[in-house]
């Protein structure tokens, strides 16, 4: 047989472009195939986790390195994903191993961890090494190897590479590489009768009398695994461990006198981190009302011709029974459903909702699950050909969930489309999630349903342009009224003295109104924590971050003020240090206050609080959900999170507390934001069996944004908008990139940024603005200057992103950027 070399393109989760080919030993020629993880070495010293992207006979021009090891049996990527992949590295100009690392689950990246060793010629001295060095060179000796995260254990020393280095200086230790996988199975024990016993019926018998006579506890564990097992003339079925245990309340020293005696047999099996759920509901149990039938009538004919529509339904009109309706003929037709939504609080009450129709067929993917979860839920997504248990044809997920390998997708559901949380700011890549989905779709042949109450200006823009299908839900679902706005003005009630702590009269009646019908309120407000800042009533000192130009937000939970940007949090000082002063004052206000104030106005209300303070664990969304559905909770204050689609059918009342600081915000997108999270926050009132009230608290009760929500008027809002962005240059008529500039030093900043921007201009001219320090222009010591680039529609962004990367390759190569990161942002929201 002919000895053939193969060399192997592999794509390393580095943020270096392109791939790197290796050599594939002859050995392994017949094991490695695109998709699989391979073990390569990169530089001296690192080794990683790569991706072989394709296997070729053509040599490199350099001598490459070997491959050292293939790590999977059969592809865990597919070739559809790498086009995916290639195809954000290309638009969100990042690199490839940036999307592959975060892609792929941490369970599935195996990464190269330094473990130290004695160094051959060393001798043990005592008198020679001090403390710490004599610990490690003790723990060497009795087990050949240690980690550095073990070395930091073992001397309690948080910074341990100085000590490390000092003894490879004196010639103690050497450095080792390791790699270690980070997935590990959940093994569960499970229990069989000896297949010997089922095969004669007399030493069965035998096995019954001699523990009816000597342990009785014993026969209750024999005849429980029996009756579980409910088979005994066939092969043996195992039934686990805790199944066992439970089911007559027995404990381990009994299973294992029964394991001694021969008579039950124990063993190890792979066993599933994730729950399961039957389905309780037919799907043809839903009745669509004439204009839910209608609107799905008119997607099917929308889908015939165009392959994204836009599905723009009120709070309430009835969008998931469509998309369920939907999901059923996709799956049907044997593909894949992916259903996105913006927050992970969402997706506790829709999966819910899903699963009384589809049962184990629908599976979640998010952040709060942990790395094993995250591999389980990759490789059922992966398997759908293979005997897998319950593989997922339906995936519900926020924006990571894109990335799962996907076989065959049907149908892409981008639930709230419009919302910002669909798009990646840190770390990169930047990419927009509804953006990318579309494309996504279309590497798989399968249509796009974008559905919100409140379009973002960009899809509305592509509907009425006829490139996306458009289709409307006027009316909500059981002819329920959509809900009465009302205005509470601040300022007219603080002349009167009518405001009660940061609650206008106006709302509190109606806040009382409904506890009293033993209705539910829901408070919005866009701001954690306790007190937005504080300040001297003498000097007006306020404190602020030592890391960042923003002042640090009071959280009295922690009694600690915090930096909401890199985390910095000190105690609150006893007077001012400014000028002595001991009265401090509290200023603004967050959710953590508007909880205790109304704890002090309704002591006998039961109060909860729903923001990124209070839902960091896995499961608090759920609970904190699950009781206000369940009218636990009598009020509920919220940030964002809270106006996201939620369907609760006991709130009579809402109130947006400070709709000013949503209006105000300076950028070109806060009245678009601000429309959509106030009707958004007020379709969360009045569901099912009575119009809901909506109080917006405002110092303007005039603006053309509020008046816009009380009139439920979408069209003028979106007609005021497009407006201004044809005016000024702004999406949906150019694209934006946007290039950040950081660095320590303001001095070193300025004038690199000033250099920057003369050679953008040079080439693009006035589409160019800026440099301009961003309203926080330090963030974690790191000064920030922003340049923005506008390009036309009618100009090829891929020529120009080309020209970019060219004059920014340039700019790198001169001494005086040295030290400065420039961050791209394509598509900035």
């Amino acid at each position: 047989m002919e000895r053939i070399t193969l060399f192997a393109d592999v794509l390393l989760p580095l943020p270096i472009p392109g791939y790197f080919t290796y050599r594939v030993p002859f050995e392994l020629n017949e094991e490695v195939a695109s998709g699989q993880r391979v073990v390569v070495q990169f530089g001296r010293r690192k080794i990683y986790t790569a991706l072989v992207r394709n296997v070729h006979q053509q040599p490199p021009k350099h001598t490459p390195k070997y491959i050292l090891s293939v790590l999977d049996d059969e592809p865990i990527v597919k070739t559809i994903q790498f086009k995916f992949w290639e195809w954000i590295a290309s638009y969100y100009l990042s690199t490839i191993g940036e999307v592959m690392n975060a892609a792929l689950p941490q369970g599935l990246k195996l990464v190269s961890e330094s473990g130290v060793v004695l160094h051959p010629e060393f001798t043990v001295n005592q008198e020679v090494l001090t403390e710490n060095e004599y610990l490690i060179t003790e723990a060497l000796i009795n087990r050949k190897k240690i980690t550095i995260t073990e070395v930091s254990k073992i001397t309690g020393l948080q910074k341990t590479i100085p000590l490390i280095k000092t003894m490879m200086d004196k010639k103690i230790l050497l450095i080792e590489e390791e790699l270690s996988s980070k997935y590990k199975p959940k093994l569960e024990t499970f229990i069989g009768l000896n297949p010997e016993l089922l095969d004669d019926e007399l030493k069965l018998r035998e096995a019954f009398e001699s523990l009816n006579k000597r342990a009785f506890k014993q026969l209750q564990v024999l005849m429980s695994l029996v009756n579980l097992t409910q088979n005994m003339a066939s092969k043996s079925v195992d039934v686990s461990l805790s199944t066992l245990l439970k089911s007559v309340d027995a404990t381990h020293a009994q299973v294992e006198a029964l394991v001694k005696k021969g008579i039950i047999i124990k063993s190890q099996k792979v066993s599933s981190r994730l729950s399961f759920t039957d389905a309780s509901k037919e799907i043809s149990s839903i009745e669509l009302n004439k204009h839910q039938a209608d609107a799905l009538h008119q997607l099917k004919e929308s889908f015939i011709e165009k392959k994204v529509a836009l599905l723009h339904g009120v709070t309430s009109s009835g969008k998931t029974e469509i998309y369920i309706k939907l999901i059923e003929e996709t799956i049907e037709k044997g593909k894949q459903v992916l259903y996105l939504l913006p927050e992970i609080a969402l997706t506790t009450q829709i999966i819910n909702r899903l699963q009384k129709y589809f049962g184990d067929k629908i599976g979640v993917y998010h952040s709060k699950y942990n790395k094993n979860e995250k591999v389980e839920i990759w490789n059922k997504v992966l398997n759908q050909n293979a005997e897998t248990e319950n593989p997922y044809q339906i995936i519900l997920g926020p924006r990571s969930a894109l990335f799962l390998p996907y076989e065959n997708i049907g149908l892409i559901i981008v639930d709230e489309e419009h919302d910002n949380s669909y798009k990646q700011f840190d770390p990169v890549p930047r990419y927009n999630a509804r953006d990318s989905a579309i494309y996504l779709a279309g590497l798989h042949g399968a249509k796009t349903l974008l559905g919100t109450a409140t379009p973002s200006i960009e899809s509305y823009y592509n509907a009425t342009q006829l490139k996306y299908g458009f289709i409307e839900l006027k009316e909500r679902y059981g002819n329920v009224q959509l809900p009465e706005i009302l205005v509470a003005d601040i300022k007219q009630e603080s002349k009167r003295k009518s405001m009660q702590s940061h609650f206008s009269s106006f709302l509190l009646n109606h806040v009382e109104e409904a506890l009293g019908n033993q209705e539910q309120v829901i408070l919005f407000q866009n701001r954690r924590g306790f007190s937005l800042r504080l300040e001297c009533d003498t000097c007006n000192w306020i404190p602020e971050c030592v890391n960042c130009d923003v002042t640090l937000t009071y959280h009295k939970s922690s009694d600690h003020l915090r930096c909401h940007y890199c985390g910095y949090s000190t105690a609150i000082p006893d007077k001012c240090p400014s000028c002595n002063n001991p009265k401090i004052l509290m200023k603004g206000f967050g959710t953590e206050k508007i909880e205790e104030e109304l704890t002090r106005i309704y002591p006998t209300s039961r109060i909860a609080r729903m923001d990124l303070d209070t839902t960091r664990s896995k499961n608090a969304y759920q609970q904190i959900i699950y009781d206000f559905e369940n009218r636990k909770i009598d009020i509920l204050v919220g940030t964002q999170m809270v106006t996201k689609g939620l369907d609760f059918d006991n709130v009579s009342v809402v109130g947006i507390l400070n709709a000013d600081n949503l209006i105000s915000f300076p950028d070109f997108r806060s009245p678009e934001r601000s429309y959509q999270l106030m009707a958004q926050v007020s379709g969360r009132a009045g569901r099912k069996n009575k119009r809901g009230k909506v109080i917006i608290q405002t110092y303007n009760p005039y603006h053309t944004i509020i008046r816009n929500v009380i009139d439920n008027d979408y069209m003028k809002t979106y007609k005021e908008i497009i407006l201004d962005r044809i005016n000024f240059n702004y999406p949906p008529f150019h694209r934006l990139i946007e290039i950040r500039l950081k660095h320590k030093d303001y001095r070193v900043l300025n004038p690199v940024t000033d250099e920057l921007a003369q050679l953008l201009k040079a080439r693009f001219g006035s589409r160019v603005l800026g440099p301009e320090y961003p309203i926080v222009s330090r963030i974690k010591n790191l000064y920030i200057k922003n340049i923005l680039l506008k390009i036309e529609r009618d100009v090829s962004l891929k020529n120009a992103k080309k020209e970019l990367i060219t004059i920014l390759d340039q700019f790198k190569k001169p001494t005086l950027s040295k030290g400065v990161y420039i961050i791209i942002d394509v598509d900035p929201q």
